[in-house]
């Protein structure tokens, strides 16, 4: 994985996708993939997100919303990446509520293209994000919440056999409804014992 910094501008790169913080000259492929996937999508976001076609056509939130993610990315908190495959737009991954301190922790969540799943591509952009966590960032835990009849989602964390902390009972708001959500996890120990397999078998 090559990794590419002037200020923000930050470029991880795998086997097959790249991933960078979107900007605003990426509004009309980000819309045209996520209103071709909002049925794929639409069970399994926050209600807060954007659920409605004419949102999502809104240039101007799409900017805000790049702006916004800038600032967390300048105050540390969150970094977030549009995944990309020969240089078009296929889904976009984050590391989001990252606490230093004693915790030096994050969320990791991810969504793909409908049309782009089952290829390994959100799994290799996985390895990326924890060479990127664990190698830059310096965080030394990471976690992945699904909720357990997500079996696409899932299939990601298997593929990579993430270890499995159990199930938090009403964890997170999706689609309107609390809901239960399995909690995969990887420390850097486990990042040191295992990355020059997973680097081999996805990033190289």
């Amino acid at each position: 994985m090559e990794i590419q910094e002037k200020g923000l501008i930050l470029l991880l790169k795998g086997r097959r996708v790249e991933l960078r913080p979107l900007s605003p000259e990426d509004f009309e492929s980000w819309r045209d993939v996520r209103l071709s996937n909002f049925d794929w999508l639409l069970p399994w976001e926050p209600k807060q997100n954007l659920k409605k076609p004419d949102s999502m056509e809104d240039r101007y939130y799409f900017e805000s919303r790049c702006t916004n993610r800038e600032r967390e990315m300048n105050l540390g908190s969150a970094w977030s990446f549009g995944i990309f495959l020969s240089a078009k737009f296929i889904g976009e991954i984050n590391i989001s509520n990252i606490v230093r301190g004693a915790f030096q922790s994050g969320h990791v969540g991810y969504w793909i293209d409908e049309n782009c799943a089952g290829n390994g591509y959100t799994p290799e952009a996985l390895v990326a994000i924890f060479k990127f966590a664990f190698e830059e960032l310096y965080l030394h835990r990471l976690q992945i919440s699904i909720v357990p009849r997500n079996s696409s989602s899932r299939r990601v964390v298997e593929k990579l056999d993430l270890r499995c902390e159990g199930l938090a009972e009403k964890y997170l708001e999706i689609n309107g409804t609390w809901e239960d959500h399995l909690r995969y996890a990887m420390t850097v120990e486990e990042w040191e014992i295992r990355k020059k397999e997973m680097t081999l078998s996805w990033l190289k």
